[in-house]
Formats: structure tokens, sequence, C-alpha cells
């Protein structure tokens, strides 16, 4: 019997959490990480299984991040980021999509946002641009580039609604010129550093229109869903993992620590045993809300084909409440863990640092609440 995903993401996570400090320290995936993960099949958990995927649906990514950001939130950041460009195989013919994907060892990465140039010429295009926050760069095998596309007389290329064209670009990593730019306060072994091609030509094939139903190869419910809302799906999973080790830390730490000055140990004291179950209740309910949200929103989809923007206000509303929740959940954690909190050698702070740097991406906008409560009022909305 096959082992299931989160089997081997249990498998992986071993593997992660002995590396963690190295992790850190040289701010990327160590080999022996990268192998476990590649080896337990993680970053096929998207892909179409004519491929050799998964086609795993959202909830289900979300527990496989969650469980690996227990071990490390930079490997779990990755993954999550992987798994959202992973999904762009449905999208390729079926010999390139082999090509990029079939490897064993095979990552997709790609910045934030249409900051590309792709001027049409016979056959493709000429891409020139420059992206920000490529997760896994290091590691990966290609590159992908989202653009803004021209004509060859510089005029913009406009689509039966008069919105300017985007088209992705796929390039092999050592095409690009990596920038060493990723210093920062946590998060640091996703090495999300930028990179930037200039004047590349780039063959149709290994172009496509992110999240067009038109180009879509594959009928499968998981490419029905638009990619940020995996994004949202893995990166709440994310969260959730990081609150997750921060809470079973602390009950770690208040099982033999006295805090100074303190009558009673942590375990026994009142004061701190109330505030530890609200803690495991806000945490619970965060977890709950989004992974029942995930599944009611997967098995209506699987049934109609359709991600309605109800679907898509309910996956926002559930992975931004998500993430914020967790967010104050460690920052609690840290408080209540109190000088331990603040060594390099615990785990308080990197959890700290980690998920504050998780709460700044834009799947945990509080912005969000405001589109999700306009499409509850009524309004129509082109955040979702």
């Amino acid at each position: 019997m096959k082992p299931s995903h989160l089997e081997r993401a249990d498998i992986a996570a071993q593997a992660i959490t002995e590396a963690s400090a190295q992790i850190e320290a040289e701010r990327e995936l160590p080999a022996q990480v990268l192998h476990a993960m590649h080896q337990q099949r993680l970053f096929r958990l998207t892909l179409p299984e004519w491929l050799g995927g998964d086609e795993l649906d959202p909830a289900r990514l979300s527990q496989v991040t969650m469980r690996i950001a227990t071990a490390d939130a930079s490997a779990a950041w990755c993954l999550g980021q992987a798994s959202g460009c992973a999904m762009s195989a449905a999208y390729l013919d079926e010999e390139v999509a082999r090509e990029v994907f079939g490897p064993e060892d095979s990552v997709l990465a790609w910045g934030a946002g249409p900051q590309g140039k792709a001027v049409a010429v016979d056959g493709g295009f000429q891409v020139s641009g420059s992206w920000r926050f490529a997760s896994g760069g290091k590691h990966a095998t290609w590159l992908g580039g989202h653009c803004k596309v021209f004509e060859a007389d510089g005029s913009e290329r406009r689509d039966q609604a008069g919105k300017h064209v985007e088209r992705t670009v796929l390039i092999r990593r050592d095409v690009a010129k990596i920038a060493d730019d990723w210093y920062v306060i946590g998060l640091r072994g996703t090495r999300s550093e930028g990179y930037t091609i200039d004047d590349v030509f780039v063959d149709n094939a290994y172009t496509f229109h992110r999240d067009d139903a038109k180009e879509r190869r594959s009928d499968a419910p998981l490419y029905v869903f638009p990619t940020t809302y995996v994004y949202a799906s893995a990166f709440s999973g994310v969260a959730l993992g990081v609150a997750r080790g921060a809470l079973d830390d602390l009950r770690n730490l208040a099982a033999h620590k006295t805090a100074a000055f303190a009558r009673t140990s942590m375990r026994e004291s009142p004061v701190f045993q109330t505030e530890l179950a609200e803690l495991e209740a806000k945490w619970g309910s965060a977890r709950a809300f989004q992974q029942t949200t995930l599944l009611e929103v997967w098995d209506d989809v699987s049934e109609r084909r359709v991600l309605n923007m109800e679907h898509r206000a309910r996956i926002r509303l559930a992975a931004t409440y998500a993430i914020n929740q967790c967010t104050e959940v460690v920052h609690t954690a840290y408080r209540l863990a109190g000088s331990h909190a603040i060594f390099e050698s615990g785990p308080f702070e990197r959890r700290f640092r980690d998920m504050h740097s998780v709460s700044q991406q834009i799947q945990a906008s509080r912005t969000h609440y405001e589109a999700v409560g306009r499409f509850l009022l009524g309004h129509e909305d082109d955040m979702l």
C-alpha cells in the first residue's frame, strides 16, 4: 500500500528537522533536505497524474505544508510556492511539460507579478524583465516570468475586453542572472531572490496564459482553481504549521520552567493554563475553518468544475483568517516563553521571525477582508 501524503510529509519532516539550523545558516535548503523532499515526491503533489503527480486537492496540500512547517517554515514555504508553479504543467503541451517537470529533481519557481516585457516575434517572444521573490529559486531547475505582451511595433496587445494581455514564460534557470538579495528577518531558507533576463527568445510552446481556461489541457478539478487560491491554501497551511510548532514548543517549555519571581511553575500556573487553552482554541478554530472551507469548496468544484465568486470569497476569508490568527498565536507564545524566547539556540525566536514574514505576504493582507465583505454585501469586486 502506497504511503499517504501525510506519511510522506512525516518522513521528509524528519530530515528537515535535523537540518533546520543548517537551513537558517546557509539561507537555502541543503542537499539532504532536497533529497528527502524529492524522494517523497513532495514537489509533485500538484502535477497532473499523467506526469506522475498526485493532483492533490488544496485542503490536503495545506495539510502537507502544515506538517513540513512544524519542522521548518522555509522548507514548507518553498514547497507551497513550487506547488502553485507546478500547476502550469496543465497548460503546456505534453512534450514540454515532460521536459520541464519530468526529471525527479524538477522544481519551477517564479517571481511576483507581470514585471516582464514579452515582444511578439516569429515563433515566440523576445523577453526582458526583472522579478523578485522567487521562493526556492536557488534549487529550481526552471524559472518563470509573468510578462505583459507587446506587438512587434511596440503597441500593447489587448484582449477583447481591452485588458493588456499577459503571458508566463518558462526558461532554464541558468539563462537568468540571479540577484543575491535575500537578507531578511524570516523565511531565510527560502532564498527568494530576484532574477533578470535580458532579450531572451522564448518559444511559444514554453509560454502560457496562467489560469486561462481556454489554454488548460486537463479537466481535473484541481486545475479549475486559479493559482492564487492554491497559494492561499498552501501558505495558510504554512502559518498553521508554524503556530502548531510554537504551541508544542511552549508546552515543552512549561514542563520544566518556573518564571522569575513566580510562585509556581508554568505548568502549575492557572494564568498560564488559561492562556495556553485559549491559544489552542484560537489555533484549532482557524484550522477547522480553513479545512472545512477548502474541503467543502473542493467537493463542489469536483462536481461542477466551476470555481465561482462565492468559492473564491470563502477560500480568501478562511486563508486570510488562518494566517492572521496564527500570527497572534505565535506572538503570544513568544511572549509567554519569556527570556527563553530570545535565544537563537531555542525555537521561539525563529518561529517568531518566520511567522512575521509569512504575515507580510499578500495572502495575509487584511484588504482581503474588505473584498470579502463587499462580496457578502452584494457588491461586485475584482479583488477576489
